[in-house]
């Protein structure tokens, strides 16, 4: 059952929306690194449940990145008295003091095992996650300090009571079970601090690191909340948490990849968005590929699309392949013939996952095949 390919977008989080009393008070640790989770109180155990810290704020992306198919419990939680400023492009700029958390887990099945699904409904309870549903395998903090953004990664223990600080990451063993009653064995990968910077270093000459989920286009969506369903950006506007936005209807706006109702391309240009686009765009580590894959509302000269495209290096990466798209014929395309693999070598994102996005495979070949046109004649 796709939750979101019904339109019931994150519709689960009712439940979870609905507790109000803070478990805890945010601490957001301007120069230590506390080795245990809950010292930020951004998220904590209470009981036989997960719970948002006060004034926390969970929040939704249009279409998420993919990470072995994990879900993500995502919060912000930006400092009283403080905004964040609109960015039309970029990630909300939150203000020094904010921290994100976002913590991926799995549903559990029968006698425990883990599910590769896409149905969020027994994943919450009265207090936020319901730990008799699902396991937690890793919360990922970004902080902002004084000098910059922080990322730290920690790996939930066995009791599932905190997760504590591993900065050089981690890989756990599981096992998922899928729709149709096969078992994925896989290995989790946890990455090391440093590593995030991969992903989370938008521009690759300054290496600095920021969020990539909280940007308008990805946010721009409702959410159901305990006090009600809002857009995500009016209410931090109504909030009084983000300025230089008068209004969600002013910013960009992905689409959901899930949606069957949205056109094929919009669908595609999303989910490559938010899984490539951090790298591939004009600054980031993917630059030299001059193959750009972020902001689907913008329309990038026709050498930079892909389409016809012959690679910047040749290799394994190619598969043999001479373009990174080909119009009409996915199977001849680099772009898929990357997606499609789990060889380090070969695989693209290369950081994130273990496993293969079948379903996104699907969609961005689907996608390439409705193309018209051709790479015979010079483009």
């Amino acid at each position: 059952m796709h939750i979101w390919g019904k339109g019931l977008i994150f519709g689960a989080l009712i439940i979870l929306a609905a507790c109000k009393g803070p478990a805890t008070q945010v601490t957001p640790h301007m120069q230590d690194n506390p080795q245990d989770l809950s010292a930020w109180g951004i998220v904590s155990i209470s009981g036989k449940a997960m719970t948002l810290g006060q004034d926390a704020m969970p929040y939704d992306l249009n279409s998420p990145l993919f990470t072995d198919a994990a879900h993500k419990l995502r919060v912000v939680w930006v400092p009283p008295g403080k905004t964040a400023t609109y960015r039309e492009e970029r990630a909300l700029d939150f203000p020094v003091g904010t921290v994100i958390a976002k913590t991926f887990y799995y549903p559990k099945g029968s006698a425990g095992v883990l599910r590769n699904t896409d149905d969020y409904s027994a994943d919450f309870a009265g207090e936020g996650l319901n730990l008799a549903n699902v396991h937690l395998v890793e919360t990922r903090i970004l902080v902002h300090r004084e000098a910059g953004w922080v990322a730290l990664p920690y790996i939930w223990n066995d009791a599932q009571n905190d997760a504590v600080l591993e900065r050089a990451g981690g890989a756990m063993a599981l096992s998922l079970l899928k729709d149709n009653g096969e078992t994925q064995d896989f290995t989790y990968v946890v990455p090391n601090a440093n590593q995030c910077a991969g992903c989370h270093a938008p521009n690759a000459t300054t290496r600095a690191i920021e969020p990539i989920g909280p940007a308008a286009r990805h946010l721009n969506k409702p959410y159901t909340y305990h006090d009600g369903t809002e857009n995500q950006l009016d209410r931090l506007v109504r909030l009084g948490k983000l300025t230089g936005l008068k209004s969600a209807q002013a910013a960009p706006k992905n689409a959901n990849w899930r949606d069957q109702s949205a056109p094929l391309d919009k669908r595609a240009r999303a989910y490559l968005d938010i899984n490539c686009g951090h790298c591939h765009n004009p600054h980031g580590a993917a630059d030299t590929s001059a193959f750009y894959l972020d902001r689907p509302e913008h329309q990038y000269p026709a050498g930079n699309t892909g389409i016809c495209k012959p690679p910047v290096a040749a290799g394994q990466g190619t598969g043999g392949h001479s373009f990174d798209i080909v119009p009409g014929d996915a199977n001849d395309s680099i772009l898929v013939y990357r997606m499609d693999s789990t060889n380090p070598g070969v695989m693209m994102p290369e950081l994130g996952r273990s496993t293969i996005d079948e379903e996104g495979v699907a969609l961005v070949a689907a996608w390439i095949n409705a193309m018209d046109g051709d790479c015979t004649a010079p483009q």
